[in-house]
C-alpha cells in the first residue's frame, strides 16, 4: 500500500471513529415546548425534574425524543413521555421537550432565572395564580420597597397552588425545577 492510499485509509478510519465517538446533538431541549405524538411510554416523574426525563431518554435505545410536563399543568403529577420519533415542537407553557442528545436548556431571558430557587431571605409569601413565566411574582417584588429578590414556586411542588416568595436579601441560587427566581437591582 502506497503513502497516498495509507493517508486516505487513515482519514476514513479517523472520520468513522469521530462519528461513533462524538456526541450527537441534533437539537435543543427547551422550556415552553411540547412534542405531541410518537409516545411509546409515559411515567410519573416523582422528582419533578425535566433533566431526569432527558436522562431517561438517553439511557433507552428506542428513545428519539421526550416531553415533560410540570406537575399541576396537564396532570396532577409531573409526567415524562418517551418518544420513538422526533416530532415537531409546539409552543405551550406546560412542558419541556427535546431530542436525544440535547439535554435541557433553560431560557436565559433577562431577569428570570428558570429552575432556580433562592432559598432564605423570605419576608413574605402568598399564593398566586399559576404563571409559567414567573412575571407576576417579579412585578410583586418590584412594587415593594424592601424586596431584593423573589422566587416563584410552580404549582404541584410542595403545595397545590403557585406561590410567590419575596426576599429582603439576595441569596445563593440553587438549581431546582420547582422554581423561577429573580433579583431586583
Amino acid at each position: 500500500m502506497g503513502p497516498t492510499m495509507g493517508r486516505v485509509l487513515g482519514n476514513l478510519i479517523a472520520g468513522a471513529l469521530m462519528s461513533i465517538l462524538a456526541p450527537s446533538v441534533t437539537g435543543h431541549a427547551q422550556v415552553g415546548y411540547d412534542r405531541p405524538g410518537g409516545d411509546y411510554t409515559s411515567f410519573v416523574q416523582r422528582s419533578g425534574d425535566p433533566a431526569q426525563c432527558a436522562a431517561r431518554c438517553e439511557r433507552d435505545a428506542r428513545c428519539r425524543a421526550w416531553a415533560f410536563s410540570y406537575p399541576a399543568t396537564e396532570n396532577a403529577n409531573a409526567v415524562c413521555w418517551l418518544k420513538s420519533r422526533v416530532t415537531a415542537r409546539v409552543p405551550t407553557t406546560c412542558c419541556v421537550s427535546g431530542v436525544r442528545g440535547a439535554g435541557v436548556i433553560e431560557p436565559q431571558t433577562g431577569p428570570f432565572e428558570f429552575s432556580i430557587d433562592r432559598v432564605g431571605g423570605d419576608y413574605r409569601h402568598f399564593d398566586i395564580p399559576a404563571d409559567p413565566s414567573g412575571k407576576t411574582c417579579q412585578v410583586a417584588c418590584e412594587a415593594e420597597e424592601g424586596c431584593r429578590a423573589w422566587t416563584y414556586l410552580r404549582p404541584g411542588y410542595g403545595q397545590a397552588s403557585a406561590a410567590c416568595y419575596l426576599k429582603d436579601r439576595i441569596t445563593r441560587p440553587q438549581r431546582r425545577p420547582c422554581c423561577i427566581s429573580g433579583v431586583i437591582r
